[in-house]
């Protein structure tokens, strides 16, 4: 996977959130840490997020201090630190104003495993970044990266050919207890790199 391709451009995180979280499977997450450093992960597991109609999102009782990001532009990152030990890595979707986001729940490590396994402490691939906290451990994403934009050559995303319908699986979220029963978790079903976390309902 090492080489140059085309990061996607705005236009691609312009869409409705549900539809983002579905499209953004088996895209290709990158983060450019230096000239000689990249890191790349396919992602194979994603779950939406909207400030309405949905309790289990940050914003649903209005914007603060903290989920602020969430309004922001589509294609922004929002990075918050959950559970006193992770920090979650979520692509900004929805017209300005409006809260909206897609979680990257999993990752498929592509470039850079070993500066991955020296950040996580395990030589599994499968084990690197199957689950959000790992994800973010593995990347070296926290909270200075909230807010960073996906086109301004740190942080973008790759294209890649999409998937097939009957590839993509569909499930409640995980790990929640409000809003627990909308199925708005998308994976790439079989693929080994998933998260291990429970789903709802």
């Amino acid at each position: 996977m090492k080489g140059f391709v085309q990061p996607l451009e705005k236009q691609f995180f312009e869409c409705p959130t549900l539809p983002l979280a579905e499209k953004l499977l088996g895209k290709i997450l990158v983060r450019r840490m230096s000239d000689d450093l990249v890191l790349k992960g396919r992602i194979v597991e994603t779950e939406a997020y909207l400030g309405y109609g949905d309790e289990a999102c940050h914003a649903w009782r209005g914007r603060t201090e903290r989920n602020g990001m969430m309004f922001a532009e589509p294609g922004r990152l929002y990075v918050y630190f959950t559970y006193g030990n992770h920090n979650m890595l979520n692509i900004v979707s929805e017209p300005e104003h409006t809260a909206g986001a897609v979680l990257i729940r999993a990752l498929e490590p592509l470039e850079g495993e070993s500066f991955m396994r020296e950040r996580r402490g395990t030589s599994l691939a499968t084990n690197l970044m199957s689950g959000p906290g790992k994800l973010t451990r593995a990347m070296a994403i926290d909270l200075d990266c909230n807010g960073r934009s996906l086109f301004d050559g740190e942080f973008s995303v790759e294209d890649a050919p999409e998937l097939p319908e009957e590839a993509i699986g569909t499930s409640a979220r995980v790990g929640i207890t409000r809003s627990r029963d909308l199925p708005w978790r998308k994976f790439i079903i079989g693929n080994p790199h998933l998260s291990r976390g429970r789903v709802s309902g």
